[in-house]
């Protein structure tokens, strides 16, 4: 007589061990992640930058017709200087705004004073309480260190893109021979489409944007006489790629400086309501209506993914936040074991292959 497993006491093992195993899995990526970094982040900037770079030369063949080679040359001359220029600046103006951080704290207490009568001694108080605790001179080594670290790797990086460059047409025949079938191929090649095209819309419109931002905030700031515009604006710029968060710094830290530097509050008030109201007006309409449903995702987890990849990548974590998580939702999505979990990630149930809500489905 044999003994027939009892189902319903294999399927919670079954169940349990799923579970066990994707914990595993889960764990050891995150390890991975982390203490991969030092390779990771430099080839992780150097696919969205080649990302930048085919976005921008096909424009330039879309507009002008000229050869594909050319095209590419000039993007990726054009993106290349843009990024050593970026990085120059931080790492020469915040060289010497670190070496006077000291000069602002000192002198960053006594400017409070300056906005009591302007907003009363509660909100006063508030701001000696939690501004002046800030210790200044750990986000400038933070800041300064990231932005030397890429610096430092500048030249890694365009390695990279040239390789990924070169190797740009072969590749989608490499995927076809590798796949083995060609209904797999078309599935890889499928999935590589729609994640260049959401990182390229991605990558293109956040730029743009940024730099429409990053001008408008320095010719302010200029205008202003502010102390070190040019690192306020490449800041502004760089910030605007960390959701949520990242334009409220933009503002805070030239405001800060301007309430020192200046005798008088006119300066500080105008960067936090000018500049502030620009990255609100930019924040909320011009960038939701370029960017349109290119990245549905939920905006729980636009937090969560700032929170995850800054824990594990620390800065430039957070600038990648977005894009990395753009690719995870869409490989989800082409999965079939793991797309209701690409569909709890979107906004609103839609996937970039649907036509219809995912409850209609």
């Amino acid at each position: 007589m044999t003994l027939e497993p009892d189902q319903n006491t294999e399927a919670p093992r079954l169940k349990l061990s799923v579970v066990r195993d994707t914990t595993i899995v889960a764990t050891l990526i995150v390890l991975g992640l982390y203490a991969g970094s030092a390779f990771l982040i430099p080839l992780t900037m150097a696919l969205l930058i080649n990302v930048l770079i085919i976005a921008l030369s096909d424009r330039v063949i879309a507009l002008t017709r000229v050869p594909v080679w050319l095209a590419n040359l000039a993007g990726v001359t054009v993106v290349l200087a843009g990024l050593f220029v970026i990085m120059y600046i931080l790492g020469s103006q915040a060289t010497q705004f670190a070496r006077s951080i000291s000069t602002y704290e000192n002198q960053f207490d006594g400017a409070v004073h300056r906005i009591t009568g302007l907003v009363g001694n509660d909100v006063t108080k508030f701001i000696r309480d939690n501004l002046v605790s800030i210790d200044m001179s750990y986000v400038a080594r933070v800041l300064l260190s990231s932005a030397t670290s890429l610096l430092n790797q500048f030249f890694l990086i365009s390695l990279y893109v040239a390789f990924l460059m070169a190797e740009r047409l072969a590749f989608r025949k490499k995927i076809q021979l590798a796949a083995g079938n060609p209904e797999t191929g078309a599935e890889f090649t499928s999935i590589l489409d729609a994640i260049t095209f959401s990182l390229q819309r991605y990558v293109g419109v956040k730029t743009f944007i940024s730099l429409v931002t990053a001008g408008i905030s320095y010719t302010v700031f200029k205008v202003l006489g502010l102390e070190y515009a040019e690192t306020w604006a490449v800041l502004t710029f760089a910030l605007n790629f960390i959701p949520s968060i990242g334009s409220i710094i933009a503002v805070i830290f030239p405001a800060m400086i301007a309430l020192v530097q200046f005798e008088t509050i006119g300066p500080f008030l105008i960067i936090v309501f000018g500049c502030g109201t620009i990255q609100f007006l930019i924040g909320n309409f011009l960038d939701p209506a370029m960017l349109g449903r290119s990245l549905n995702m939920s905006t729980f987890l636009v937090i969560l993914a700032l929170t995850f990849w800054t824990t594990v990548w620390g800065l430039i974590g957070a600038f990648l936040s977005v894009p990395l998580t753009v690719c995870i939702l869409i490989i989800f999505s082409h999965i079939p074991a793991l797309r209701p979990v690409a569909i709890l990630m979107s906004l609103d149930g839609r996937l970039g292959d649907d036509n219809t809500p995912a409850r209609q489905r």
